[in-house]
């Protein structure tokens, strides 16, 4: 895992959603043992309370567990992670879309050139 900050936005918050992302993309595959906090802290080079900030909001949103004594893992609840998936999708594709419309696109003529675009390597 290879994590990237922004000085803008709370790190945890951060944190958040980039594991959120190794997640729902599968590169955290479900029932995955995670790192321990202080292993994943060093491997992110944030401190060990940040992160145990972040672990902590992923496990209130479901997306991991914690067994006592063996750690913490992905869930193993496939509909929840499409549901993030889902709803992760759907706020990239609307800031697709807004972000073309700034530039003068409608909708229509953004998801024409989206297309389009998705052809080529």
């Amino acid at each position: 895992m290879t994590f990237s900050f922004d000085n803008n936005i709370p790190i945890y918050v951060q944190l958040v959603e980039q594991i959120k992302i190794y997640i729902i993309s599968g590169k955290l595959s479900a029932g995955e043992r995670l790192p321990s906090v202080r292993d994943l802290a060093l491997k992110c080079k944030v401190n060990p309370n940040t992160l145990q900030r972040a672990l902590s909001e992923l496990e209130d949103c479901g997306l991991i567990f914690t067994e006592r004594t063996n750690g913490k893992f992905v869930t193993e609840n496939q509909e929840l992670i499409e549901k993030y998936k889902k709803e992760y999708a759907d706020a990239l594709s609307k800031k697709f879309i807004e972000s073309m419309a700034d530039i003068g696109f409608d909708s229509g003529l953004a998801i024409k050139y989206l297309e389009e675009f998705g052809g080529r390597d």
